[in-house]
């Protein structure tokens, strides 16, 4: 397997236990009645479940962006120890930037995005040069 689709199945074991955090912060929030129920008219997650909430969001959405970064750079075999760095600094950003947002670190949660975004660009990047 190459570096970079190790560094993908880190990542989505990433994004699983962001899920059980999240889960557990807005189950501690809301109790079990709404966690449980239908959530129709689910109320809105305020302080650490809510950022909770939007960081495994974020990572949702970069994450789809990974994995085709690295189906590019797999599938194409471009891949070099360029791109397998910059699949390691995706994932390490990714793993900085939870307790960046859920502790509100302003500037550095958006530096540290861009960072993981760069990354995942770079390598896509590389794969087409």
């Amino acid at each position: 397997m190459t570096t970079e689709l190790t560094v993908l199945a880190l990542a989505v074991i990433l994004q699983g236990l962001q899920f059980v955090l999240f889960s557990v912060l807005a189950n501690l929030q809301v109790g079990p009645k709404v966690a449980m129920g239908p959530r129709d008219n689910a109320p809105t997650l305020k302080g650490q479940a809510g950022r909770a909430q939007r960081a495994l969001s974020n990572h949702f959405e970069g994450l789809v962006l990974f994995t085709a970064a690295v189906l590019v750079v797999t599938l194409g075999e471009q891949a070099t120890g360029f791109t397998a760095t910059c699949a390691w600094i995706y994932l390490i950003a990714r793993v900085i930037y939870l307790p960046a947002y859920l502790l509100g670190w302003v500037p550095w949660r958006s530096v540290i995005w861009a960072i993981g975004f760069a990354a995942t660009m770079l390598m896509i990047l590389a794969s087409l040069l």
